[in-house]
């Protein structure tokens, strides 16, 4: 029993110390947390590993404003990110890991309006590409029925 109050305790304590996603530097916490998962995930860094190869300082700058123009409006970013990712080879499973670790890693670190807002977005944005790429969200039962 003292387990589960020790870990309900630690679930709260967790809770009371996040906040919002408020400024660049909180900006930065997420896209380095998250893409710090992305390159330990063997799915994910399969395919963005060998493009990014040893430029992931450059790709960080650029995911922050990236990320800080959608949820602060600092219009730092001024590029359109689908082309960069047409040509490459991503399936329905590595945009599902995708979404998972970024939802992981904003609920692990924020919560409020701007942090919903941040999952949000990222679900539009691999709808988007999903949907670009002829990428389907529905399952397809390969046994046959």
């Amino acid at each position: 029993m003292a387990v589960q109050v020790r870990s309900l305790y630690k679930t709260d304590m967790m809770e009371e110390n996040r906040k919002d996603i408020a400024d660049e530097t909180d900006v930065e916490l997420l896209v380095n947390s998250f893409y710090t998962k992305v390159r330990n995930d063997h799915l994910l860094d399969a395919v963005f590993g060998p493009v990014i190869k040893n430029n992931w300082d450059n790709h960080l700058k650029i995911m922050v404003d990236f990320w800080s123009t959608l949820l602060l409006y600092t219009r730092k970013y001024n590029s359109d990110p689908l082309p960069k990712h047409l040509p490459l080879e991503l399936s329905k499973e590595h945009f599902d890991r995708w979404i998972q670790l970024f939802n992981e890693t904003v609920d692990e670190l924020f919560v409020g309006v701007i942090a919903e807002n941040a999952k949000k977005r990222a679900s539009s944005i691999a709808k988007i590409m999903k949907a670009v790429k002829g990428i389907s969200d529905v399952e397809v039962n390969k046994q046959g029925s």
